[in-house]
C-alpha cells in the first residue's frame, strides 16, 4: 500500500482548518453539513451522469485504487524474466509450465503461458499489446471520471452559495443574522474550490501516475516474453530489460528458476 495520497490529503486539510483558527474562525463555520454534501456528493452524481452505469458502480474501487494503489516493482519482475530466461535457456521454453505456477504478476504469467502454448511470435505480440492498450483505455476513463469531478466542484459550490444567498435575502429582516447568514453562505464555494484542488483533480494526477507506472511494467514484461520465447541470451535478457527501468533502480539477484 502506498499512502502518499493519505498523507497529501491529510497535510491539505489540516493546513485548511489550521488557516482557518488562526484567522480566529471557528472549525464549525467551514464544517457546515449541507455544503459539505452538495458539493462531495452532488458532485460526484454530477460527474456520474457523463458516463454509463458501469462507470458509477466502478467508482469506489477508482477511489480505493487513486488512494492506495501501490506501483509494482518493475526491477524484481526483471529478475524474475531473467531467471525464466535461464532456465528456458537450459531446458527449453516447455520447462518453464510448472516454474510459471509461482510467478505473482498475472500479465507475466499469462504472456508466458502463452508463449508456451507455441503462439507464433507475432500473434503473441499483438496479444499482448492489445492487453496493455485496453488497460491504457480502462485508466485513462478511471482518471477521467476524476477529471470532470474537479470541473464540475466549483461550479456546483457556487450553486450552493446562490441557494444559500437566496435564503439570506428572504430574511434581510434579521439584520443581527445576516452577517453569519451571508459567511456560510460562502463556505459551499469553497468546498467547491477545494474539493476540486485537494481531492478530485490530485487523485485524477494519481491514477494517471499509477497508471504511466503500470503500463511500462507491462511493456517491459513484453519485451521480456519475447526475448524468452526467441531463446535469447539471459544476459543480453537483463541487460536490455535493465535499460528500460529508471536509472539508479537496481535488479536483485536471481536464482535461476
Amino acid at each position: 500500500m502506498d499512502i502518499a495520497a493519505i498523507v497529501g490529503l491529510v497535510v491539505s486539510v489540516a493546513a485548511i482548518l489550521w488557516m482557518q483558527n488562526h484567522e480566529g474562525g471557528s472549525l464549525g463555520d467551514i464544517l457546515l453539513p449541507g455544503p459539505l454534501v452538495l458539493v462531495f456528493i452532488g458532485t460526484m452524481g454530477v460527474g456520474l451522469m457523463g458516463g454509463v452505469l458501469k462507470d458509477g458502480t466502478g467508482l469506489v474501487g477508482v477511489l480505493k485504487t487513486a488512494f492506495l494503489g501501490k506501483p509494482k516493482n518493475a526491477a524484481e519482475t526483471v529478475g524474475v524474466i531473467v531467471s525464466m530466461a535461464e532456465r528456458a535457456r537450459r531446458e527449453g521454453l516447455l520447462a518453464l509450465e510448472d516454474a510459471i505456477k509461482a510467478v505473482d504478476d498475472e500479465f507475466l504469467r499469462d504472456g508466458l503461458q502463452t508463449a508456451i502454448d507455441g503462439t507464433d511470435p507475432d500473434e503473441l505480440y499483438e496479444i499482448l499489446m492489445a492487453k496493455v492498450q485496453a488497460k491504457k483505455a480502462a485508466d485513462k476513463q478511471s482518471a477521467k471520471i476524476l477529471g470532470d469531478m474537479g470541473g464540475y466542484a466549483p461550479t456546483v459550490g457556487i450553486c450552493g452559495t446562490v441557494i444559500s444567498l437566496v435564503v439570506v435575502l428572504q430574511n434581510l429582516t434579521d439584520a443581527a443574522a445576516l452577517g453569519p447568514m451571508i459567511a456560510g453562505a460562502f463556505v459551499a464555494t469553497f468546498w467547491g474550490v477545494a474539493a476540486a484542488n485537494i481531492f478530485f483533480l490530485p487523485l485524477q494526477s494519481r491514477l494517471a501516475r499509477l497508471s504511466g507506472l503500470e503500463v511500462a511494467q507491462m511493456e517491459l514484461v513484453v519485451e521480456g516474453i519475447l526475448a524468452i520465447q526467441a531463446g535469447s541470451n539471459p544476459r543480453s535478457v537483463a541487460k536490455k530489460l535493465e535499460s528500460l527501468l529508471p536509472p539508479g533502480t537496481s535488479v536483485p539477484d536471481k536464482k535461476a528458476a
